[in-house]
């Protein structure tokens, strides 16, 4: 039975950085990677970070309905494509889905199960210290980013669990706690329950 975990963030509170660390040390889970119509961004590859595709071939996606969930950020187009849920499920895996709210609002209202996480930073400081130490943006987009992350943050009651990120170490472990907790769900355990009552029903 495949999970499904949302993870959103205003860019910058280091939302990356923190699923892939936890992909990387809790076994049995994927990173889902999304489409977007944005270019490239420095070191970033096709399949590997993002599928890069036209805002057409986005589009014509959209219609045959093979979005889980979509949205326009920033003038581009992302969305999770139905065929990283299936292979995570074909896998036996749990999925990692890291969007934004809107898609994380449209993902839950199909898939109500879908476990969700907004990670936000200490403070406004920090944020814009973040943004700019990474040295991806222009003074406009920081701003633009800034003012959107307020707007973000302001839908934190619409997840699960929500997560200040103030340092990420503690912060690996609370999400892998998070992890770990939803996995030993009763929903998620019936298939190793029944045999272990069986045990007992034949002694």
């Amino acid at each position: 039975m495949t999970t499904v975990f949302i993870i959103s963030a205003p860019s910058g509170s280091g939302k990356s950085t923190l699923t892939h660390r936890l992909v990387q040390e809790v076994p049995l889970l994927r990173f889902s990677i999304s489409y977007t119509t944005r270019p490239p961004r420095g070191q970033e590859c096709h399949g590997k970070d993002y599928f890069f595709i036209s805002r057409e071939e986005f589009e014509a996606r959209v219609q045959k309905g093979e979005f889980l969930e979509h949205a326009e950020v920033f003038g581009h187009f992302y969305g999770t494509h139905t065929g990283e849920l299936e292979r995570a499920a074909a896998e036996n895996v749990d999925l990692i889905l890291d969007i934004d709210v809107q898609g994380a609002r449209q993902l839950k209202e199909k898939s109500p199960a879908a476990v969700s996480i907004f990670i936000l930073p200490p403070s406004r400081q920090a944020l814009e210290e973040r943004l700019r130490a990474r040295s991806q943006d222009s003074e406009p987009v920081i701003a633009r980013r800034l003012r959107d992350a307020k707007e973000e943050i302001r839908n934190y009651k619409q997840y699960d669990y929500v997560l200040v990120n103030r340092e990420v170490e503690a912060s690996v472990e609370t999400l892998k706690s998070i992890v770990r907790a939803t996995r030993s769900r009763r929903d998620r355990m019936e298939r190793e329950i029944h045999p272990i009552l069986e045990t007992f029903d034949n002694a």
